[in-house]
């Protein structure tokens, strides 16, 4: 068998894991957050002062080490350990954090008081720090992820799956989808200048390069032979021609739609769209793989129906970006939201057990109603953890007194001194997040570029493990260096 086919199948045939490992996953990326907020509190607290010394390469290393290398080592080495890892993870930030609250309450009798005022206290919410954080992680556990399943070292139970079935990468693919709907126009509320007509026609023309990205990558493909899971999207569709059909197809939608109901809404679609998959041969014609020389229906069906079920979730997504982006003053209502955030993923979860037992199982394949479902809580979940995270550095702020920490929440400053607003823009400028976070679209294309060169050099599928994983740091690192140069430099890469 040739090489280009023993890679296929390797990556295909898979049945996933169980929500609850996908779930769990959750935990680790806003421990790792905490922890680095911990490491950058005790330095303030011993220095009086932020950044740390050297700080292009001593912050660059600082998040690549705690927030990277832990998200590439929890798919690899330590992907059977996993909840050991976030146990261990949490146990040392739980240690860093009564180091803190010892030094920094215990030496005040009033020290009830102080928490009391710090859930009265006011926060800056011009942005929402775990809606970013959502973004960049789902971005940067998308990165490792394209790479990472092309080695042996990454568990088969990890990938796309099939047919039916719960990947961590089928949760990728949907949450990929939500994190653009939650930072959209119309979740930020932008007023649309002009007719709603010139409105889409904008829409339309903006997302041109994503349709240029899924050309080359087709080309690119079919011209140097790399392998292809056909039954992700078909043999000419790829998740760029999904992006943007979906930006199209969502603009149209939500220049009409009443925007208290797009929930409402996204259920229709979906739930019409799985009542066709049930009642007619529309499930048997998508799940059929011997009939891809028909036509171009027939060889990329899966790219085109599943649009239905992304265009659900990224109504979702934009109901969701209203709700969280709406101003909130207190800390209190912030906590208040994380709690509607956490209850409406487990009343969604709920709602995927029933799917699930009376329907049919969580099909990426098909993206159909549980898998929308499915998409939406575990986001939901995730965003919930990280906001979460974001409440605890907060308070460790809040204990320390210690005024800026990267990616987090801050508590409202009456007026910044010339210093103080100039130290707050340095923290920013030197984090990995944040740089991640002003180029999200180019980060996303170097790592399928550099997936591409990776797989043309190196023979994943005999390589070690150890071998395998220092690869995936090397790519990563690389990939992220590149972002934090440009950010660094106080470059936007635009495409329109």
């Amino acid at each position: 068998m040739a090489q280009r086919e023993v890679k296929q199948a390797f990556v295909s045939n898979l049945n996933g894991t169980s929500l609850g490992e996908v779930a769990l996953g959750s935990f680790l990326a806003p421990v790792c957050l905490i922890l680095r907020a911990f490491i950058l509190v005790l330095y303030y607290q011993a220095k009086g002062t932020l950044p740390l010394p050297l700080p292009l390469t001593s912050h660059v290393l600082l998040d690549f080490s705690v927030l990277v290398l832990p998200l590439v080592l929890s798919c690899t080495l330590l992907s059977s350990v996993l909840l050991q890892v976030i146990v261990c993870l949490t146990f040392m930030s739980a240690c860093v954090f009564c180091y803190i609250y010892r030094t920094s309450f215990l030496s005040s009798v009033v020290w009830p008081q102080k928490i009391v005022n710090l859930l009265q206290s006011h926060v800056e919410f011009h942005q929402v720090p775990f809606v970013t954080l959502f973004r960049v992680f789902v971005n940067l556990k998308t990165a490792i992820s394209i790479l990472a399943v092309d080695f042996s070292v990454f568990p088969r139970r990890y990938a796309k799956t099939e047919t039916y079935g719960t990947g961590v990468m089928d949760f990728g693919v949907g949450a990929f989808i939500f994190a653009n709907a939650l930072v959209s126009p119309e979740a930020r509320r932008r007023s649309i200048s002009g007719s709603k007509m010139s409105h889409i026609t904008k829409q339309i023309q903006s997302v041109w390069p994503l349709l240029a990205l899924g050309m080359a990558r087709l080309v690119s493909i079919k011209m140097t032979g790399y392998h292809e899971h056909v039954t992700e999207y078909g043999i000419h569709w790829n998740f760029f021609f999904t992006l943007a059909i979906v930006r199209v197809l969502a603009s149209v939608l939500l220049s009409v739609l009443p925007a208290g109901q797009l929930w409402l809404f996204a259920l229709l679609i979906s739930g019409f769209y799985q009542f066709a998959l049930e009642t007619s041969e529309l499930k048997t014609f998508l799940m059929h793989n011997n009939d891809r020389e028909k036509d171009f229906v027939h060889a990329n069906k899966e790219g085109i129906f599943s649009i239905a079920g992304y265009v659900a979730i990224y109504l979702t997504g934009v109901q969701i970006g209203l709700y969280v982006m709406q101003p909130r003053s207190q800390v209190k209502d912030c906590l208040k939201m994380l709690f509607i955030l956490f209850l409406g993923s487990l009343l969604l979860y709920a709602a995927l057990f029933i799917c699930q037992t009376l329907v049919e199982p969580v099909s990426r394949r098909s993206a159909n109603l549980p898998f929308v479902i499915w998409s939406v809580a575990q986001s939901l979940f995730f965003m919930s953890c990280l906001g979460l995270a974001d409440m605890v550095i907060l308070f460790s702020k809040g204990a320390c007194c210690c005024r800026f920490l990267p990616s987090s929440m801050n508590f409202e400053e009456k007026k910044l001194t010339p210093l103080a607003y100039k130290n707050k823009g340095e923290i920013e400028r030197l984090c990995l997040i944040q740089a991640v976070s002003r180029n999200q679209l180019l980060f996303f294309l170097l790592a399928n570029l550099m997936t591409g060169v990776t797989n043309s050099v190196v023979d994943t599928l005999s390589c070690s493990n150890l071998f395998s994983v220092c690869v995936l740091l090397l790519y990563m690192f690389m990939n992220c260096l590149v972002i934090y140069v440009l950010h660094i430099c106080g470059i936007t890469v635009k495409f329109w």
